[in-house]
This record gives C-alpha cells, structure tokens and sequence, in this order.
C-alpha cells in the first residue's frame, strides 16, 4: 500500500437507491452515524428515507442531494479507518463535488449538509415541474452533440445544451422539456446509438439554472469554507483551486455550466494506480474504465466490493 497514487471520486444525483448501503449499515456504524449527523441537520431522518423510501421523495431534488452527500462521506468514513490511506487527489461528479470538499476537509459536513440542501431547493424552484428534462446521448461525439443542440435551441426558442462530458461517446443534454425531445429525435437520426430520457424534472448544468446558480452566490457568501488539505479538481474547469472565493465560484458556475467529467478524470488519472468511487452504484467506475483504461478503477458500493478493494491494496 505505501506508495500508492490513489484517487478518490464522488457520485451524484442518479446513484441513489432504496436500500443503499444497507449492508455497510450492518457491519459499520459509521454509515448511520452520518447519516445521523445529516439528519439533526435537517430535522428531517434520511436514513430512514433511505431504508424506506417511497421512491418518488429519494428522488425528490432536495432530499436526493443531501442523502447522496451523506452516503458518499459514509463510505469515505469507512475506506479511511480501514485503509488508512490519504488519497493524492479527490473529485466528485456534480453534486459529488461537495462530498470532494467534505472530504479534503474544505467544508465542514454539517454545512455541506445544509448548503446541498438548499443547492436542491433552489434548482427545483428555479424551473417548474414538467417545463425542464435531461437525456443521455450514447454514441455521438461531442461536436455533433453540440451542434444539434445548437441548431435545435435556435429553431424553438428554447434552451437544449449539451452538459455533462461524461466518457468519449456519452453526453448529457439538458433544458426545456421540448428541445430535449426534438434533440433527441435529431440525434438518433444523426446516428446516436441511443438517446435515453433520464428520471429526473431538473435540467441541471444548463443556462436554466442561472437564476439558482445566482441565488446559490448569495448562499455562499455565509458558508466557511477553508482551503482543502487535499487537491480538489472542479467540474467546471477541471482545476483545483486554493483560495475559498475560487472555490465559490467555481460552486456557482458548476451549477449553470457543463460537467467536463472526461477531462478531469484524464487530469487525475495521469500518475494514479488506482480510482476509487466512494458512494452507492457503480456509475463513475464504468465512465473511468472507458475514459483510461490503464488504471484500476474500484466502486465501493457494497461491503463485497470494499473487502476486494482492501484485498487488492494489501496485495501491493
């Protein structure tokens, strides 16, 4: 294990389940732990609603930021009394971002906790229920993504963007429910081998998000943040930043500007060993491997996948 160049990385919105982690929760006090902690924040039990869902409110913008927040530093919590490894770098996938500041100590977890909860609150306000609508483009590269995206918003007066820069050949659009669905006719005819309409009412990382991303400033202005003890690399620029304005700034332009996923995972590969993905799912372990697949890549969603990752490191 000495002398391992480790990653870590976070998982957003989309890896939440019903019954995540539950079998961490067993072996790991830790997990509710956290949990716990988020829930006296909030007032509110999230791992409850975690264990018990319905569906619908684990999905809920507002209530799926914090709980994937608290998921993500519980199984940070565990990798690191188990492994007892400080990773060279951290990063995280929109709102997985925040769990990258929790854990290289730039935000304390109770504020993040708070901060993630009103990032959902002001999202979910900014476009009514129904008017915005998220899709995933397989197959296509990125310039012919862009510019029917272009050519679509042009067309109907509304926004269609692409937004998330995921791996070579997966983008995410976003926008006005319309344009969302007129791009995605135009793409399979383009040639997109796919184009899947995504489970969630907020058109994150488009320009219909200013209006939150402008309120998010404000919120920001009280929240403490100090410099991370550990590289953070920013999903807006895929750069790390030192100084806790920066890092504002670069929470706020996330919100309304594409995720370059890609480039910040071929930024913290180059010298890497190892990726790890701290959080339920398996979803940025896959776009890893398709990004380089030279380095080894674990998603610790479960206890089995956590006793290989350990497995492998005591190998080393």
């Amino acid at each position: 294990m000495d002398g391992m160049n480790i990653v870590v990385v976070f998982p957003g919105q989309g890896s939440q389940s019903i019954g995540m982690l539950s079998d961490y929760a067993e072996t790991w006090p830790q997990i509710e732990e956290t949990f716990k902690e988020a829930s006296d924040v909030l007032g509110y039990d999230c791992w409850d609603i975690v264990c018990n869902g319905p569906i619908e409110k684990i999905n809920k913008t507002e209530i799926t930021q914090p709980i994937m927040l608290a998921a993500d530093i519980a199984v940070m919590r565990v990798m690191a009394q188990q492994c007892l490894l400080m990773p060279m770098v951290f990063a995280g996938h929109s709102l997985g971002e925040y769990a990258a500041l929790v854990a290289a100590e730039a935000i304390s977890f109770a504020d993040a906790i708070k901060l993630v909860s009103k990032r959902g609150q002001l999202m979910q306000a900014a476009v009514p229920e129904g008017e915005g609508a998220m899709a995933a483009i397989i197959g296509l590269n990125d310039d012919a993504v862009i510019t029917i995206c272009e050519q679509v918003s042009s067309e109907l007066g509304a926004p269609v963007e692409a937004v998330n820069f995921n791996s070579p050949g997966q983008v995410v659009i976003a926008g006005a429910t319309a344009a969302v669905e007129k791009a995605m006719e135009l793409l399979k005819e383009e040639g997109a081998k796919r184009a899947l309409p995504l489970p969630v009412s907020v058109p994150s990382h488009s320009s219909l998000m200013k209006p939150a991303a402008d309120e998010l400033a404000e919120y920001l202005k009280g929240v403490t943040i100090n410099t991370p003890k550990v590289q953070v690399i920013h999903n807006v620029d895929a750069k790390s930043h030192d100084n806790p304005d920066d890092i504002r700034d670069a929470l706020v332009k996330q919100l309304h500007n594409p995720v370059q996923w890609t480039h910040t995972i071929q930024i913290i590969t180059d010298g890497a060993d190892v990726v790890v993905e701290c959080g339920p799912g398996k979803v940025l372990g896959g776009l890893t491997r398709r990004i380089n697949k030279e380095v080894k890549s674990y998603s610790l969603d479960s206890m089995a996948s956590m006793q290989k990752f350990l497995d492998s490191m005591s190998v080393e």
